[in-house]
């Protein structure tokens, strides 16, 4: 039976980042007044700024600020909203949070704590499943844990194995299982994520699909028994088992299997009576092509996805709107019949990332700069933002600096797009993934549709490959430091602090070092000649006229022809970002000093601030380059870090439990012979 209608005049969005940001602006289109919730570490955030009214909950720890319901509640109350909407993460899939929204008469925008229940363990998920007649992977999810037990039922089902934490998602809790030999530390370390993460550590096991897509069914239920589906999205490129592009429709997805995978999503829905916006995902067993290729229940995620502008795009629809209206009692706006008509077109969405791709993906800390998420954009794209220039990207949360979407006629015009949408976003300030998206829209394989979970270790040398730096991306940066210094100048009222190479009857020279990879120094030798600036490496020059600096774009005349790029530079680097390459330089310091070489390759240095999850080691143990010497977690993420040579543990600089802060030093290694 559905509940009497009530309208929300007040929301509260129980998270923060970019998807506080995207149901503000929907409550703005709406007249809904909203409010922010806020820990220490984001006072001066984006999504504080835009909202009517915020509160502080807490440190910046989530354990302590946003997944403290009482906090939220308290939030709610104190500010007088009549709902809240939970975003993703956090607090989003959780029935207890759900149901003290509803003990304290707040409309929480989600579905039911019975439902959540019902799709929270995949285990048991996947048994409510068979029942309601939908395909699930073959595997074990029993309630036996016993290592043994789980091992044997790994031989039963047959290597290649997946483990997944029952709670899991995000990629979290879950590894891929090639032999019997490794059944132990996988068992462990998947059990280790899951209490980690979700305080669960019980696991199942699934028969690993060789050539998988990540297929996933957009529905909606209502609060009157209805339930329809708004097409799949196709989230196949992933890394870690977490998404990195998404779009829809899918590519190659035929009218039959559409129809099939669409009913199929619509029974899961109807199996748990769900209301709101959910996922059902599948996976899909390519080996031989996508034409009625089998397709599988993964999981169930029981609330709005990251990934839902896509459908958005190709449907002309708000989901945040039809979630507002669900949770206010509000039919679903359309039939099925109606849904079936409308898509239009093909989206594609890439999830721009504070992380170093060139080294392991790594999440990378730091302020964000030129970033500008109200940029206008062209037509038929959209930045989605929780962050924008000035900004930190902090240890605390999920690395994600924003999505960039585009739509296209067809899926080349969607690609091209976004191409060009990205090569025109610059970021500075700090690692991201925007070269490495670049790469994979443009990929031969990506750009045919072939694209599966296993694309990025497939074509990893095209990937992931670290940028060469040319000696024609050291005379740029001589350039930019010059333009930048003459632009300082220039703002100035002094004119004996005028900085633009005047000499009497002379042109101006002067010599500009940087640091390289290997330690040497490369020298720019330039020369000014009037409106001329000539860089020299070895036997390389470059002659550029009318350079100038304004607001980070460096452009120059060479050879007749006007260009341009993004620039920053201060007092330690240049970073220069040209179309698809983001290049940082290093200046040399002017007296050569740099201090004593305290990191040696036998010193492993925390590779950013983390928790020591486990030891390997001890001191005194003898170990192989490759060895792993301890797991370590950061920004959500567990690494393993391994020894760089050959030789022996001299000194351990941390124990497992503790913090460690960015560069500290965590393990001494010497030569065996010392």
């Amino acid at each position: 039976m559905s509940e009497p209608m009530r309208k929300i005049r007040k929301l509260l969005i129980a998270n923060r980042g970019e998807i506080a940001c995207r149901v503000m602006m929907t409550c703005q289109s709406l007249g809904i007044k909203t409010v922010a919730v806020y820990s220490d570490a984001d006072k001066n955030a984006m999504h504080v700024a835009m909202a009517d009214e915020a509160v502080h909950i807490g440190p910046p720890t989530a354990s302590e600020s946003y997944l403290v319901i009482d906090k939220i509640i308290g939030a709610a109350k104190a500010t007088g909203a009549d709902a809240i909407h939970p975003g993703y993460g956090f607090l989003s899939e959780n029935p207890t949070f759900a149901n003290a929204c509803a003990d304290a008469g707040i409309i929480f925008i989600g579905p039911s704590a019975a439902s959540m229940d019902a799709m929270a363990l995949k285990g048991a998920a996947k048994k409510l499943m068979t029942d309601a007649d939908v395909p699930v992977v073959p595997g074990y999810h029993g309630e036996d844990q016993s290592p043994d037990l789980l091992a044997a039922e790994a031989e039963k089902i047959g290597f290649p194995v997946l483990i997944k934490a029952v709670a899991g998602g995000g990629g979290k809790g879950m590894r891929i299982v090639e032999t019997a030999d490794q059944m132990p530390a996988a068992i462990e370390a998947a059990k280790r994520e899951g209490e980690n993460s979700f305080g669960n550590g019980k696991l199942l096991i699934e028969k690993l699909i060789q050539k998988p897509r990540h297929i996933e069914l957009q529905v909606f239920g209502d609060q009157n028994g209805h339930a329809v589906h708004l097409f799949e999205r196709d989230c196949s490129l992933q890394r870690r088992h977490q998404k990195v592009v998404e779009e829809a429709p899918a590519p190659g997805m035929t009218p039959a299997m559409r129809r099939a995978m669409g009913e199929a999503a619509v029974k899961a829905a109807q199996a748990i009576n769900y209301v709101g916006a959910g996922t059902v995902e599948f996976i899909v067993d390519v080996a031989d092509g996508l034409e009625d290729a089998p397709f599988y229940f993964m999981e169930m995620n029981t609330r709005l996805q990251v990934e839902h502008p896509v459908t958005e795009m190709i449907t002309g629809q708000d989901l945040v709107e039809w979630q507002i209206m669900v949770a206010e009692g509000q039919p679903l706006p359309l039939s099925q019949d109606e849904i079936d008509v409308l898509t239009n077109g093909h989206a594609v969405e890439v999830r721009l990332y504070a992380e170093d791709p060139f080294n392991g993906f790594l999440p990378s800390i730091g302020t964000v700069g030129l970033f500008d998420p109200f940029v206008d954009v062209p037509a038929n794209t959209r930045i989605d933002a929780g962050v924008r220039d000035g900004d930190e990207v902090s240890i605390h949360y999920d690395p994600m600096i924003g999505k960039l979407i585009a739509w296209g006629e067809t899926r080349d015009d969607a690609v091209h797009a976004l191409v060009g949408l990205l090569a025109e976003t610059p970021v500075i300030g700090l690692a991201t993934n925007r070269d490495f998206l670049l790469r994979a829209l443009k990929h031969p394989e990506f750009l045919s549709g072939d694209v599966h979970t296993g694309f990025i270790g497939l074509y990893e040398k095209d990937l992931l490959a670290p940028h060469t730096i040319s000696k024609r991306d050291y005379l740029i940066a001589a350039l930019a430091i010059v333009a930048n210094r003459e632009a300082s100048a220039n703002r100035s009222t002094d004119p004996w602090g005028a900085l633009d190479g005047f000499r009497l009857n002379l042109p101006h020279s002067e010599l500009l070092k940087f640091e390289q990879t290997d330690g040497e120094t490369m020298p720019v030798s330039l020369v000014r000649d009037g409106s001329m600036l000539t860089a020299t490496v070895d036997d390389e020059t470059l002659s550029a006229s009318d350079v100038t600096l304004v607001n980070n774009h460096l452009r120059f005349v060479m050879d007749g022809v006007r260009q341009q790029l993004f620039v920053a530079v201060d007092d330690q680097r240049v970073e220069l970002i040209d179309g698809a390459r983001t290049i940082s330089l290093t200046r040399h310091a002017s007296d050569g000093s740099g201090g004593d070489d305290t990191d040696g390759p036998g010193t492993i240095i925390a590779p950013m601030p983390g928790k020591i999850l486990e030891l390997k080691v001890g001191e005194g143990d003898s170990v192989s380059k490759g060895t792993p010497l301890l797991v370590m977690e950061a920004m959500k993420m567990e690494q393993t870090i391994t020894a760089p040579r050959d030789g022996t543990v001299k000194t351990i600089g941390a124990k497992a439990g503790d913090q460690v802060g960015d560069g500290a030093v965590l393990i001494v290694i010497e030569d065996a012979d010392q």
